[in-house]
């Protein structure tokens, strides 16, 4: 099977984001693999362990995502390719995402292609589902599990609770959920055999694509934090008491009354 996986490089889900002047500060910021594309990793490594083929995990980014590549090399992916858009591309967003990928994989034999549901920074959910509709093969989203048999994949998705179960033929897209799988860690021999697994790098002249094809359809006006939650109001008195106070809260201080 041809698997492959979109990962991306996000904040560290712990790591503390500072905002200045409407621009995210990542000078001094820790990245990491999206969180959800640790499952798709995992996820890939799996199905190619049960049914043969090779996992190539793509990203698109500057050189810095080179070691994001590496750990899901080092988790057991095979080969890794970097889209380098640091000298052609000022900015983007979804659109410009899913027209660079959908140009990658012009030439591209595929069984499977897995995605992180979201990614953590921007929450869209988006490339995956519009890469599928460029691709014109199946997609299905949420997924927390996967069997694949005949050329036919099993699917459980994720509905608010429930699982609906969809079968679907390959090729196919799916993003995946938490619960899925647990991933791995990179293990030592792990970190040391990614080092020598192949890593390609390729820029937007590669593609056959210019700036003017990848324009964002969409504008960030601003970027600022959520206001701080004022600390937590005890009530006190008897039940009739503290219901008076809170309906004279709700009415003259949070005013939704």
């Amino acid at each position: 099977m041809n698997i492959y996986v979109l990962l991306k490089r996000t904040f560290d889900t712990e790591d503390k984001i500072v905002v200045t002047d409407g621009e995210i500060e990542d000078d001094s910021a820790e990245f990491i693999i999206n969180p959800y594309d640790e499952y798709a990793v995992e996820e890939a490594i799996v199905q190619r362990d049960e049914h043969g083929g090779e996992v190539t995990v793509v990203t698109i980014g500057d050189e810095d995502s080179e070691k994001q590549l590496r750990t899901a090399l080092a988790m057991g992916a095979d080969k890794a390719v970097l889209i380098n858009t640091e000298d052609d591309l000022e900015e983007g967003d979804q659109f410009t995402t899913v027209k660079i990928l959908e140009k990658f994989f012009e030439d591209k034999e595929v069984d499977l292609i897995l995605a992180g549901n979201v990614a953590i920074d921007e929450a869209s959910g988006q490339v995956g589902p519009r890469l599928a509709e460029r691709l014109d093969i199946p997609y299905v989203t949420t997924i927390v599990g996967l069997e694949i048999e005949d050329g036919t994949a099993h699917i459980e998705k994720d509905v608010e609770g429930d699982v609906e179960k969809i079968d679907a033929d390959l090729p196919l897209l799916v993003t995946c959920q938490q619960g899925l799988n647990d991933p791995r860690y990179p293990s030592l021999p792990g970190i040391m055999k990614a080092k020598k697994k192949p890593l390609d790098e390729l820029e937007i002249d590669d593609l056959d694509l210019d700036e003017d094809d990848l324009e964002p359809k969409t504008e960030t006006v601003d970027i600022f934090l959520p206001p701080e939650k004022q600390a937590g109001r005890v009530l006190e008195g008897d039940i009739s008491e503290q219901v008076k106070e809170l309906v004279s809260l709700l009415k003259n201080e949070a005013k939704v009354l």
